[in-house]
């Protein structure tokens, strides 16, 4: 094209062509950034929405199909073979097959070896071994399955054979200096390599990667409490022959971590039983600990032979003393059969329940105090009877509270339990009352302690 500048010389006309091309190139780069940003913006906004590893997972395979390939795979590694580095040792290796996404037509066409959230194995010289090995992303093309051993290698391997020569493409998740696991990229049309789109995959793969870390890291802190908790809850006291106990304990899912719900049972002189239910506020590992913390003080103070509501008192006293440790409520039961009857003492609990076999249930009235740990102890104790065949219920506040409920509403479902039947035994009533009132996707924990005096 001819120069419409008038005067210019041939080499201001090159200079100007020059300028030209580079502003162009120019363009093209900022372009190529914004896009960039964008796309990982929209990485952010669309991956972590949650907390549930497997949950982020899909959602970074959701993400990277069809966007970047036909299929694509998510595999973390065990908390145990976590390296210290951005690399793992050579030999047979291990990961959890947490996501696989695939385009409907190469889904119903090529099975994977393993499904989701199942273990595999790789061998070494597959893509996904090779990236743990090296750090690196790998890219190339899938060949036959001759790098494994066809039971649990690399799902690239195997649907390689299958479709032939297709692209691949496997780059590390990383998060906090530690590789935590690899995302695996397939196209099922040879000659359409990755190589154009490598390093935008691996920066979507960092950002991910540090969502799927979180969850990760939540999820190990959940199982750490539900097992310090269940090992807790796994050896109460053994009440008297006189008295039958069934007892349960539900946490509300994944959705939330576990709380600090507890119950107890306390076998003193002259046949008695001390009956003892709580809930520590919060929830995690702390309110886990908090919660044993109230329990051997439980038992300490109980020995004592005090009455219920000068138990709570101790209690309230000695928890005050620190400020690292969270109030609780708490229900203290003296169950004595020779004299058929109970004698209760609450620092903030819903009241017991009182189902019997001749008449409705009935919420027990007990004079309700402070919680624990306030050090505003001024608790008062109740007695209420206790016949053979009368089952005494106690319970945290997950089983009935509703966020969208009045509290008394909720309670008022407990008075609505049918009697105990004659022969039935604490397990299948208590599986009714849970049946019964547990709320459809309760907001906490559950625990649940059913009493009955044996003649």
């Amino acid at each position: 094209m001819r120069s419409t500048a008038a005067g210019t010389g041939p080499g201001e006309g090159e200079t100007v062509l020059a300028s030209a091309f580079d502003n162009a190139d120019a363009l093209r780069a900022l372009l190529a950034d914004r896009t960039r940003l964008a796309l990982l913006n929209e990485a952010t906004e669309q991956i972590g929405t949650s907390l549930d590893l497997d949950v982020t997972c899909a959602e970074l395979a959701r993400f990277a199909v069809p966007r970047f390939a036909d299929l694509a795979s998510v595999e973390i590694l065990p908390p145990e073979a976590l390296p210290a580095g951005l690399t793992v040792g050579t030999g047979p290796l291990r990961a959890r097959h947490t996501a696989l996404e695939a385009v409907p037509g190469l889904r119903h066409g090529v099975e994977p070896p393993s499904p989701a959230a199942e273990w595999v194995r790789h061998r070494p010289g597959c893509p996904t071994a090779q990236c743990l090995e090296s750090g690196r992303a790998f890219l190339g093309e899938a060949g036959p399955g001759s790098q494994g051993d066809g039971a649990g290698e690399n799902w690239s391997c195997e649907l390689g054979s299958g479709i032939g020569g297709a692209p691949v493409l496997v780059v590390p998740l990383r998060a906090g200096g530690r590789l935590i696991g690899v995302l695996s990229l397939l196209r099922s049309i040879p000659g359409t390599a990755f190589d154009d789109d490598a390093a935008l995959v691996q920066a979507v793969a960092d950002r991910a990667a540090r969502s799927i870390d979180n969850a990760r890291r939540y999820a190990l802190a959940q199982d750490l409490t539900m097992e310090l908790q269940g090992a807790l809850l796994a050896d109460p006291g053994s009440p008297h022959a006189n008295l039958e106990l069934a007892s349960r304990y539900l946490p509300c899912g994944t959705s939330a971590m576990v709380g600090g719900d507890w119950f107890e049972t306390i076998r003193l002189s002259f046949g008695r039983t001390l009956l003892v239910i709580g809930d520590v506020m919060g929830h995690g590992v702390e309110a886990a600990v908090d919660m044993n913390a109230y329990r051997m003080l439980l038992r300490y103070v109980a020995a004592t032979d005090l009455p219920p509501h000068r138990i709570l008192r101790q209690l309230d006293h000695l928890t005050s003393q620190s400020d690292a440790t969270r109030p609780a409520t708490c229900l203290l039961a003296l169950v004595e059969p020779a004299r058929h009857r109970c004698t209760f003492a609450s620092a903030g609990h819903p009241p017991p329940t009182l189902l019997r076999p001749d008449g409705p249930a009935e919420l027990l009235a007990v004079p309700t105090g402070p919680p624990l740990g306030t050090g505003l102890g001024d608790y008062q104790a109740v007695v209420h009877s206790l016949d053979p065949e009368q089952v005494l219920l106690l319970y945290t506040d997950g089983l009935v509270e509703r966020r969208t409920e009045d509290i008394d509403a909720s309670l008022a479902r407990l008075t609505r339990l049918r009697r105990p039947r004659p022969g039935e035994s604490l397990e299948d009533l208590l599986d009714h009352v849970l049946a019964t009132v547990t709320p459809a996707t309760p907001d906490d924990d559950i625990a649940v302690l059913a009493a009955r005096v044996v003649d």
